[in-house]
């Protein structure tokens, strides 16, 4: 794809919105898809492939994809300090 350029990351296309984002801040979900010719008799031929889906960061959050607020919230809650944790005894 020619030379690379150092510092900048390559765009892509948001899915939901169809902002154009840098490649490490886009939000990545894999997801699996099964194509099949819906016959009933031997001839059914069944296909499914992983297909990688960018999001930007609004959108991720949107679909509740990206979560890491409510991730950083938790961990502080079980490590037993930070904003509504309860002491341990």
């Amino acid at each position: 794809m020619g030379k690379k350029r150092r510092g900048r990351e390559r765009l892509v296309t948001c899915a939901g919105c169809g902002r154009s984002v840098p490649r490490d801040k886009a939000v990545s979900d894999t997801r699996r898809r099964s194509y099949s010719t819906d016959l009933r008799n031997d001839e059914n031929v069944m296909y499914s492939d992983f297909v990688t889906v960018h999001y930007c960061v609004s959108c991720g959050k949107h679909r509740k994809i990206y979560e890491k607020k409510k991730k950083a919230a938790q961990r502080r809650r079980e490590r037993g300090y930070g904003y509504g944790a309860t002491k341990k005894k």
